[in-house]
């Protein structure tokens, strides 16, 4: 992974993600908001910003996502949903994600091994949910799922060793996700970036169209 671009590169994880594969020698493009003023969001300001570059990059990784957004926290009823709260999560988890993927089939090499890869969430898999709640949250991080899924099949016929990926960071320790986290095991930005690059360093052409988590292990989809 000589050539790679990191979208949400000013977040925990994708600042962990930077500096990591900086010291491995890699040359890394980054993109974010609070530097580059990148809303994913908006596709003018998507296609404005992934239109000037010509890659070809051997890795595009999005780290965008939030949580909370404009102040919605996630649901616990179903009662609890609201059309503005769900518009903004798959709004910032999944369509902005979807944006960028639009540009991945000209920004990637079609000669040799290369990857897309979205962060998602366990709480975004189907056949893995036991506990219910967080509607919105949950429902848009499906969707990225199967947009990732969907994509993989398309790329896959102009880039034969192109890998398209949704990955699973686990519960990353910051002060926002503590008040979220319960009694789930979390791990430091650092140690998450360098469980995902392994991963990353693992998959193979016949992995794409996967969801995996932090440890390389497949998720229900």
């Amino acid at each position: 992974m000589n050539q790679v671009l990191i979208i949400g590169a000013s977040g925990g994880i994708g600042a962990a993600l930077t500096r990591h594969l900086c010291a491995r020698g890699a040359l890394v493009t980054t993109l974010s908001r609070s530097a580059d003023g990148l809303d994913v969001t908006d596709q003018a300001c998507v296609d404005a910003h992934l239109g000037a570059l010509t890659g070809p990059f051997d890795l595009i990784l999005v780290a965008t996502g939030a949580l909370v957004v404009n102040g919605s926290e996630p649901e616990r009823r179903v009662k609890d949903i609201t059309a503005r709260a769900m518009a903004d999560q798959f709004a910032v988890n999944c369509i902005g994600p979807s944006l960028v993927m639009r540009h991945a089939a000209r920004l990637l090499p079609r000669d040799r091994r290369a990857v897309f890869a979205a962060l998602s969430a366990r709480v975004g898999s189907i056949g893995d949910n036991a506990l219910g709640g967080w509607y919105s949250y949950r429902t848009a991080k499906a969707a990225l799922n199967q947009m990732i899924r969907t994509a993989a099949i398309e790329l896959r016929r102009s880039h034969q060793q192109a890998i398209c990926v949704a990955l699973h960071p686990g519960t990353v320790a910051t002060p926002f996700t503590a008040k979220y986290a319960g009694r789930h095991k979390t791990v430091p930005a650092e140690d998450a970036a360098a469980n995902l690059i392994g991963v990353l360093d693992g998959l193979r052409p016949e992995n794409t169209g996967q969801f995996r988590d932090w440890a390389g292990k497949s998720v229900p989809w």
